[in-house]
């Protein structure tokens, strides 16, 4: 666990970064204050309420994907500098915007998240390096649907997708997953989590009175290409097979 002063560029050390690559998630305390933290929620809970096609729901939870293209608060935080840092430290390669999303899951919803991996889901080719960068902006005790990890499995690059709602599928393609030692890790407000786009992951139910909200920004390989696999971010952009994503909505960090 590494914290730092949210004023100052994000400067991470070599035992932080050694951790993350041998582990495939770090925890950053403080990476932006509680009072921005609750700037940004206060955006979120605003768009969110107003969003209409760049928004998707489930049982699971509310996802609304490239709020930065959306909102002029929420893309403050998407293209803040202090996370771009910490996330080209930690992954060692240069870095764009994949895409970012705010997730809610709101207030007594049964559902967990279930173990998966981001990086099977998208179309990318080549590329050397994906993370995600989980900024919380409200406190997520584990009864509020904070996440679970299991360190290492990153190591596991050639897997199909899981489904996030079936609590087995995550075992069935990776069996010797089942048996890992796992990582669960609450966090306040303004604390934010790096994972490596190939770590199993996993979020509880959110028990309480009050809705989780956090912002995501995820980042990809600026060397990455375009596989030409659908999803909803490249869908209709016209981009070239075989190709890197250099387009706007994927900008270089």
């Amino acid at each position: 666990m590494t914290t730092i002063d949210p004023t100052a560029p994000a400067v991470l050390d070599e035992e932080t970064i050694s951790a993350y690559r041998r582990d495939g998630v770090v925890r950053i305390r403080n990476i932006i204050g509680a009072d921005e933290a609750a700037r940004f929620r206060d955006a979120a809970v605003a768009a969110t309420a107003a969003a209409d096609d760049y928004s998707k729901g489930s049982a699971i939870f509310n996802q609304y994907v490239n709020v930065w293209r959306q909102d002029d608060v929420l893309r403050e935080l998407t293209l803040d500098p202090r996370l771009a840092a910490a996330a080209t430290a930690l992954a060692g390669v240069p870095l764009r915007i994949w895409h970012d999303q705010v997730l809610i899951k709101p207030p007594h919803n049964g559902a967990a998240t279930e173990f998966h991996q981001d990086a099977p889901y998208w179309p990318h080719a080549g590329s050397r390096h994906s993370l995600s960068a989980w900024v919380a902006l409200v406190d997520v005790p584990v009864e509020r649907g904070c996440m679970t990890f299991i360190p290492g499995s990153h190591d596991h690059q050639d897997l199909r997708r899981q489904d996030l709602a079936d609590r087995d599928d995550m075992f069935r393609a990776a069996p010797d997953l089942r048996w890992e030692e796992r990582l669960t890790i609450p966090l306040r407000a303004g604390d934010c989590t790096f994972h490596n786009a190939y770590l199993a992951h996993s979020a509880t139910p959110n028990l309480t009175d009050d809705p989780r909200i956090a912002q995501v920004a995820i980042y990809v390989d600026a060397e990455a290409t375009y596989s030409g696999a659908g999803h909803v971010v490249t869908d209709g952009l016209g981009l070239t097979v075989g190709e890197p994503l250099d387009h706007e909505l994927f900008p270089r960090v």
